[in-house]
């Protein structure tokens, strides 16, 4: 998997801000935008100054924005690029925003110093800001990751009614087999009989054949 991370994905990588995922090399990437605007609701709850509350206002119209650019029934990569040059440039002024600024804004000129969150969510976006609007490149990446935690979600289902793994060998057996039976799921394959069909394989002649492509794509 490492090797496979690290020198051939070759698309685009959808996931949320853990910072694992920045360890995947990817030809471009798009973090999940319904994880960072679940976020500021969060952070709303808790933060009332009116200096966090300015920011959150403007980044979360800059994000909406960008959404209902891409769900436009006629959107095509590019078509409004001028647009999409816009979003990132103001996001990027937010991003680097001084907190003399911000605080002028809020109207909250003296207050000490910024305020946490609002510095932790710059220090965020002035990282990853190429990052937040690529699906505005491509007709056919979202905006946020909900299939790939669709595809996690039965293996989460199945260690809670298990009532967890027992040991860091069965977690670790539960990830491969859940990830080669979705593998397979995904490329159309019965994965009961592709496995069985594998392991009759192995015992005949002591090595397991190659993972299978889709069906469709092998004609």
């Amino acid at each position: 998997m490492q090797k496979f991370f690290t020198e051939a994905f070759d698309g685009v990588l959808i996931t949320d801000f853990w910072a694992a995922y920045g360890s995947v090399a990817a030809e471009d990437r798009q973090y999940c935008l319904v994880h960072l605007l679940r976020e500021l609701d969060d952070v709303d709850k808790r933060n009332v100054s009116a200096e966090w509350q300015s920011f959150a206002r403007r980044l979360r119209a800059l994000l909406r924005q960008g959404i209902h650019l891409r769900k436009r029934p006629d959107f095509k990569p590019g078509k409004w690029q001028d647009h999409v040059d816009r979003l990132n440039k103001r996001l990027a002024k937010l991003a680097s925003e001084e907190p003399s600024q911000t605080r002028s804004r809020a109207k909250a000129a003296t207050a000490a110093g910024e305020d946490a969150d609002v510095q932790r969510l710059k220090k965020r976006l002035a990282k990853h800001a190429e990052y937040i609007f690529t699906f505005l490149d491509y007709d056919h990446v979202p905006f946020e990751n909900n299939f790939a935690e669709r595809q996690i979600r039965p293996a989460v289902i199945i260690r809670k009614n298990s009532l967890a793994n027992r040991s860091d060998r069965g977690a670790t057996t539960q990830a491969v087999l859940m990830s080669i039976y979705r593998t397979l799921n995904l490329r159309g394959l019965d994965p009961t009989k592709t496995l069985v069909d594998a392991l009759r394989e192995y015992v005949r002649n002591g090595k397991l054949p190659e993972l299978p492509g889709s069906p469709i794509a092998n004609g």
